[in-house]
């Protein structure tokens, strides 16, 4: 983004030139004035003692000065204040150029990890078909029913029921929808390859990793955000249906470029829309789930993750909180 011209400055009176013709002007006219009284000048700067004169003459004079002073002031004031703001708009411009540079080299390392994550999961659910289409015709036909003689009720054979999938723990939920800090961090793609395990937060952990890329893409980081915490009670308030005024603290982003950014987005790209309230919908949903088993300490761990932030900030900018 190339850097704006600097304003130029309109052409204007000094200030010191200013007050020089203005205390001139003043021992002008006040000469003038003692001439055209006269004797009756003296009269009464007889009668009102020369302090009273020095102060006629000077105050005036040294009320110009002192205005003087305070514009002078106030001008390298706003001069210091237009500078400093160009060096932050600069230097945050700089800061943006890096993230996204740091953020472009990660990305495709982090991706190429989810996708071999997700195809080894694919492979699996297949393997797993496979099995179960090779068993399928060795099975044995049911023997017809026979009725004991003595009327009694007739035995009948059971398969064993699948086992159920174990729920995911609410560490491994926590984690996974924090994402990976780096590309070595194991403990987390181990999460998250446990995460995209259970269908429910696959849906979700997709869902947040499409909204995060598209926010780096304008140079906002969850990391970078600061928001104001909300208490357990809030979260669970808005996980049992709760919306507008009563869980207006979940909107804790208060970075205005963040919000400004995120929001004219939003209004320019349809396809970045769906995907926020899709992103929206799929937490709604699990974090309902998750919030009926969870602790207080657990709910505030997990509104540290970036999943949660970025709810946050695009609940804020969607209007949900009120």
């Amino acid at each position: 983004m190339p850097d704006e011209p600097a304003p130029r400055r309109r052409p204007r009176l000094s200030a010191e030139l200013l007050a020089f013709l203005l205390s001139l002007a003043w021992l002008v006219a006040l000469v003038a004035a003692f001439r055209a009284l006269g004797q009756q000048g003296m009269r009464i700067s007889d009668t009102l003692g020369l302090v009273v004169v020095a102060l006629a003459v000077f105050l005036p004079v040294a009320l110009i000065w002192l205005a003087v002073l305070v514009l002078r002031a106030a001008r390298d004031m706003r001069d210091e204040s237009l500078r400093l703001q160009a060096s932050v708009e600069g230097m945050r411009r700089g800061w943006i150029r890096e993230q996204q540079a740091a953020g472009l080299a990660l990305k495709p390392t982090v991706e190429a990890k989810l996708d071999e994550i997700a195809a080894s999961q694919k492979a699996a659910e297949e393997r797993m078909a496979m099995f179960h289409t090779r068993r399928a015709p060795s099975r044995p036909a049911p023997a017809e029913e026979t009725v004991p003689q003595d009327g009694s009720q007739p035995v009948l054979a059971l398969e064993n029921p699948a086992p159920a999938p174990e729920p995911l723990p609410p560490t491994d939920f926590i984690r996974a929808l924090n994402f990976p800090e780096t590309e070595t961090d194991e403990e987390g793609f181990a999460a998250l390859r446990r995460a995209l395990g259970d269908h429910g937060t696959a849906i979700l952990v997709r869902a947040a990793q499409e909204v995060l890329t598209t926010l780096a893409q304008e140079g906002i980081y969850m990391d970078d955000l600061r928001p104001d915490r909300a208490r357990p009670e809030v979260w669970r308030a808005f996980a049992l249906g709760s919306r507008g005024a009563e869980v207006a603290a979940l909107g804790g982003i208060r970075d205005r470029s963040c919000l400004a950014l995120t929001y004219a987005r939003m209004r320019s790209d349809p396809g970045f829309r769906e995907a926020a309230h899709r992103f929206l919908r799929a937490f709604d949903r699990r974090f309902t789930v998750f919030e009926a088993s969870a602790s207080d300490g657990e709910i505030a761990q997990f509104a540290e993750t970036r999943s949660a932030r970025a709810f946050m900030l695009l609940g804020r900018v969607t209007g949900i909180f009120g």
